[in-house]
């Protein structure tokens, strides 16, 4: 009996579907008509082209590249802005306490051998970030191969004047050789997810530390599969001699930042903002986010400007460096940061999923899939651990975004997951401070950091549907509509629902294969209290709220009742 229940539980929830709302419907279609992904594609081929860092001449065109486009969607620059002004961007200019560094060129050649080892014209990540120059002709050195750097294994060796190759991070061993006087480092370290062995000429960035001015600044290789199995070969049949060749720039800059807005007609003090971080040398992280932003910034101001789309609330579009510009919106004005009601990270968001193997997600905030990852939940192979309890952060946000890209999806079969939360990108910083922020990406990618992530690795419809949906989505929530946000509180009972019926499933199957019950009753608990919490937090979506609240509240008894039924059939 309980079973043939909870079978038809899950059967009828996951067939309701709530009748589409106007206004909505009317932010996708305009928003479809005017994403022009080509445009989007051709600000991904022009920042891809750059090899890209806060400070250098590749992040500070993108940044201006990106600013030009603005401006021919209507954007004024703040400085020159009136009052009535509504589309304005500025470029935040700030000293960087380090040296940027910027790569020019680089080869590395086996002494005898006519073909290089590795070249920066087809391997532009072999270059660790920080190397220093070689003399305009080069260096040649014996290389001496070490399969560990620990203090013991080095205490036998000589070192000074040698090239040092170790299957380590290259960063790790740079640190083994601090002080050592060597010639440079060479590191091998390939994650499984690039398969390797499919892609044997790949090379992930990486660095080595910036040394002060005191101190003479080395160079790290980073070497692909191949190249590192040729090294191995041959230092096994006897000694091998190397000539380096690199030219690399470093030197004092400003650190840019571009912020757009869009200021709201009504709440204008209260805002969605986008970031997307510009620097890393790849197509999809994250030329694809800076395309994808620009073009939705783009849409946003044409809908503006012909009174088709006017936010009450401000949106913001923000273009930095990974993290730390997310974070200095927000810490650095604690009013503006008090008015941030929802953050949304776009990184990796142009993967053609048929040549790098990833999946469109959007990463989660903390919620209980984060500490029982089970059934359709799966962390990712960037890794990601269970959270404690006290980590759940009750939000509407989540299922919201999933429904607005099942929308877009529903045009056209496009593949929508979730992953549990992992962090480690734009989003983490509206989380520190407590702001709602998701994470739309792709993974896994084999290409992921490797100099193998260029322009043919990326899908300008792929873009679209993020652009689409995410626009959709800060429409929805800075437009003050109350009949929206209705039908806002009917679509997320219903995914708490599905959810419930979900997990109901999960946990009869778990005590079925010797589970504890009251572990799986508690999880059932929390999810629920999960969705009831986050449809009280939907009352600050409309100003008005008198029969927004009548709403949630009935939602939340609908769900507590579906709680009970569902905790009574395992006791």
């Amino acid at each position: 009996m309980r079973i043939l229940f909870i079978f038809f539980f899950i059967f009828s929830v996951a067939g309701v579907s709530a009748q589409a709302d106007p206004t909505l419907r009317k932010y996708y279609e305009q928003v479809r008509l005017l994403f022009k992904e080509q445009e989007a594609f051709k600000t991904v081929s022009y920042v891809e082209q750059r090899w890209r860092l806060p400070g250098n001449k590749g992040f500070d065109e993108s940044i201006y590249y990106v600013e030009n486009l603005l401006k021919k969607a209507g954007y004024i620059n703040e400085a020159a802005a009136k009052s009535g002004d509504r589309l304005t961007y500025r470029i935040e200019k700030r000293p960087m306490r380090r040296k940027t560094w910027e790569p020019v060129d680089a080869v590395v050649e086996i002494v005898g051998e006519k073909e290089p080892l590795l070249s920066f014209r087809t391997n532009r990540n072999m270059l660790a970030i920080n190397s220093a120059s070689t003399p305009s002709d080069g260096i040649e050195a014996e290389l001496l191969y070490l399969p560990k750097t620990s203090a013991d294994a080095l205490a036998t060796q000589q070192l000074e004047g040698k090239i040092i190759f170790s299957e380590q991070p290259v960063s790790q061993v740079d640190r083994a050789m601090a002080g050592k006087n060597v010639a440079g480092v060479m590191g091998y370290s390939v994650p499984a997810y690039t398969q390797p062995d499919k892609h044997p000429n790949s090379i992930q960035f990486s660095s080595i530390a910036q040394v002060d001015s005191s101190k003479k600044q080395g160079f790290g290789i980073v070497l692909s599969t191949s190249a590192r199995n040729r090294l191995k070969e041959l230092v096994s049949k006897g000694p091998v001699r190397l000539r380096v060749k690199i030219e690399a720039k470093s030197y004092q800059a400003e650190e840019l930042t571009l912020v757009a807005d869009i200021k709201g007609s009504e709440k204008a003090e209260e805002r969605f903002v986008f970031s997307a971080h510009v620097q890393e040398p790849g197509a999809n992280d994250n030329a694809s986010g800076v395309g994808t932003l620009v073009e939705m910034a783009s849409v946003a101001a044409q809908l503006y400007k012909s009174k088709t789309v006017l936010p009450q609330r401000s949106i913001s579009f923000l273009w930095g460096d990974e993290i730390s510009s997310t974070r200095r919106y927000i810490v650095e004005d604690s009013i503006r940061a008090k008015g941030i009601k929802w953050g949304m990270s776009l990184d990796m968001v142009g993967e053609d999923t048929q040549k790098t193997g990833g999946t469109f997600l959007i990463e989660k905030m903390p919620d209980p899939s984060a500490v029982w990852t089970r059934g359709d939940e799966k962390h990712t192979e960037w890794g990601g651990r269970p959270l404690p309890e006290s980590a759940i952060v009750p939000h509407y946000f989540n299922d919201f975004m999933l429904s607005r890209c099942l929308d877009q999806a529903a045009t056209n079969g496009w593949v929508v997951k979730t992953n549990p939360f992992e962090g480690g990108s734009d989003h983490t910083p509206f989380l520190n401070a407590k702001i709602p922020g998701l994470l739309l990406w792709h993974f896994t990618d084999v290409f992921y950091h490797t100099d193998a992530d260029r322009i043919d690795k990326v899908s300008a419809w792929e873009m679209k549907n993020v652009g689409v949906s995410a626009l959709a989505a800060a429409f929805t929530l800075t437009a003050n509509n109350e009949k929206l946000v209705h039908y806002l509180i009917e679509e997320y009972k219903q995914s708490a629902l599905k959810r419930l019926a979900i997990e109901a499933a999960l946990s009869k199957t778990a005590i079925e294969k010797g589970g504890n019950k009251e572990t799986e009753i508690h999880i059932l608990e929390v999810w629920a209290k999960f969705y009831m919490d986050a449809l009280g937090k939907m009352a600050e979506i409309p100003c008005t709220q008198m029969e927004t609240l009548t709403l949630i509240s009935d939602a939340q008894k609908v769900v507590d009742d579906k709680r009970k039924e569902i905790i009574s059939l395992f006791k």
